[in-house]
């Protein structure tokens, strides 16, 4: 079997002889370059596995050296090492395609374990290239193939050739509205639109003309008439989500839509006909809003003709592997770069996570490590902080967590940090402000949110910060929604 080969460039002549006898001594083939015109000659018929190279060298610096290797050997990993890092160089030379940047004075088996992992990551591109390539997922269709999943294909299946009404229930970000999007696109309605509103992002005093439109003077600025979201859908499918948070009053006009086919626009005197299909969606239990008097029975009765419920993606962790597959090339592709690779075990530990935010935080944690990861593969260790400080489970046990915090005193809050630092400290662990801050803010944002009902401009008020230091917050933790929030646009 042949050695793998290593080229060493460098004009510190010390530095080449430790490197070149360290590789030497684990086994590997090296050769090394006073300077870097040496190495592109040769390398015109003779390349390495891996190539090290310092930054500045007489002639040739290393970022020239490394974009003329990338021109024709754009495979080929080059780890950049200096003595002067500093932010420029490192960007530039992650930027030119750098395959990691090792600032001097190193750890010489920090430089030994970038060795092994570059040519694991080019024997996996070598696998790649020889495998057969998997056709292309489509971004509109819905991914999975866990039995619960399986059972809202064969849902939507059912339901193709139907205009019955539908209510999905499911978490937030479990992808409810790509199942409206999927029933609508699959029905005798295709051809017409597909209109959505999200009921939790509209004022309440907007709902109505969002719904039904207004007639001009019906209100201070309505200065001509306006087609509500109905009469837009009509035809097709009207999308309601987060139906649970739709005002009581206007509850009683949609119900009046659903049982007659026809609406007055606000201010109007004419009723105006529509052929719409709706399709509900909500995180929330409407049997017990029902119950509490916060949502109408007969419209309950209404919505709930046919019920798809998506799970939590913990509950079909068996799909993560592939969604993720699908969300890293879909990165890749719209930031014009080769796809993330994630290795087994970082699969095995991803499936373990409870992903609170489900579907929508794992595609955003994609984005993140299309963005932030050097190497071609994504690594355990690669993964954003706050989801390699998440206690890991099986998926099973996570609706146990709140019978687990009710039993937890509010005033003991600060002891079970302070043992938790402890334990952290004792482990050999650094930097616990970088690992408890964001899991601090996380817990806080959540249950502010929680208490104003998912309403950004309340929940910053109540956490004592503007709107735009929440949502900055938001995005920075993945915790923002894909939708806007329209109620900060109209009023902010």
């Amino acid at each position: 079997m042949s050695r793998n080969r290593i080229w060493v460039i460098d004009d510190d002549r010390a530095m080449r002889w430790v490197l070149e006898k360290t590789f030497k001594e684990e086994g590997f083939d090296v050769t090394s370059f006073e300077e870097a015109q040496s190495a592109l000659d040769q390398l015109s018929t003779d390349a390495p596995d891996v190539i090290l190279t310092d930054i500045r060298m007489p002639g040739i610096d290393g970022l020239t050296f490394l974009a003329k290797v990338k021109a024709d050997y754009p495979d080929l990993p080059v780890i950049i090492m200096t003595a002067h890092s500093d932010l420029e160089s490192a960007v530039s030379s992650y930027q030119t395609g750098a395959f990691e940047y090792l600032p001097k004075p190193f750890d010489i088996d920090e430089a030994l374990a970038l060795v092994n992992r570059a040519i694991l990551h080019i024997a996996k591109l070598q696998q790649q290239e020889s495998a057969k390539t998997a056709p292309p997922i489509q971004s509109t269709e819905i991914i999975g193939e866990s039995p619960a999943m399986q059972e809202v294909f064969r849902a939507i299946g059912r339901l193709s050739q139907s205009h019955i009404t539908v209510l999905i229930n499911g978490e937030s970000g479990t992808g409810k509205e790509l199942v409206a999007h999927a029933l609508h696109r699959h029905s005798p309605r295709s051809s017409k639109p597909f209109i959505a509103l999200n009921m939790a992002a509209i004022p309440k005093d907007l709902i109505e003309t969002e719904l039904f439109g207004h007639e001009k003077g019906a209100f201070t600025g309505a200065n001509s008439q306006r087609q509500g979201r109905f009469e837009q859908a009509n035809g097709g499918t009207l999308f309601l989500d987060e139906i649970g948070d739709m005002p009581f009053e206007t509850q009683t006009r949609l119900l009046r839509v659903l049982a007659d086919g026809e609406f007055y626009r606000v201010g109007g005197h004419i009723p105006v006909k529509v052929d719409v299909r709706i399709v509900a969606a909500t995180h929330q239990d409407l049997e017990k809003l029902v119950h509490d008097g916060r949502f109408r029975e007969d419209l309950y009765h209404r919505l709930n003709v046919i019920r798809i419920h998506i799970p939590k993606l913990a509950h079909r962790s068996e799909d993560i592997p592939m969604l993720a597959q699908h969300f890293l090339a879909r990165a890749g592709k719209e930031l014009g770069v080769s796809p993330k690779i994630l290795r087994p075990e970082t699969q095995e530990y991803m499936q373990k996570l409870p992903w609170q935010g489900n579907v929508r935080q794992l595609e955003n944690t994609c984005r993140w490590l299309t963005v932030m990861i050097t190497g071609r593969e994504v690594y355990p260790e690669d993964l954003p902080s706050e989801l390699k400080q998440i206690p890991i489970t099986q998926g099973s046990n996570t609706n146990q967590a709140p019978n687990t915090l009710d039993r937890i005193s509010i005033h003991h809050w600060d002891e079970l940090l302070s043992q938790w630092a402890i334990q952290k400290l004792k482990n050999g662990e650094m930097k616990l402000l970088d690992i408890a801050t964001p899991m601090f803010e996380r817990t806080l944002i959540n249950a502010a949110l929680q208490q104003t009902r998912g309403r950004k401009r309340h929940a910053a008020e109540l956490l004592g910060w503007g709107r735009n230091t929440l949502t900055r917050k938001l995005k920075e933790l993945g915790m923002d929604s894909a939708e806007d929030d329209i109620e900060e646009e109209i009023e902010g």
